[in-house]
């Protein structure tokens, strides 16, 4: 991660967390959607660390980061756990974070 910026690595932390949030909750609640959605974060991690397509990949990262919010709200209804917020508020900033590589990626 040398060669990537501090924002940058920021992201890929922000996705870790959330990837093994999605992991973790889609292997332990049998939900395979949730699994996917980990996989589908790490798959984006690894290709973004490969240099491919960086920017397509960061300007996808946002709705596909930002959907999962509501989502959990509406599946979960009601049935919130300290780990889901805490998975969402990191989301929040991953989502912030983007729209700011994406402006940082812009213009350089």
């Amino acid at each position: 991660m040398n060669s990537l910026s501090t924002l940058e690595q920021i992201v890929l932390v922000l996705l870790g967390i959330t990837a093994a949030t999605h992991l973790y909750a889609g292997v332990v609640e049998g939900a395979p959607p949730v699994l996917l959605a980990g996989v589908g974060f790490i798959g984006g991690m690894l290709l973004y660390t490969r240099g491919v397509r960086r920017h397509g990949l960061v300007i996808a990262a946002i709705p596909y980061t930002a959907v999962q919010i509501p989502l959990w709200y509406v599946v979960k209804a009601g049935n919130f756990t300290l780990v889901g917020y805490a998975d969402k508020i990191v989301q929040i900033v991953l989502v912030v974070a983007l729209v700011a590589l994406v402006f940082r990626q812009r213009n350089a």
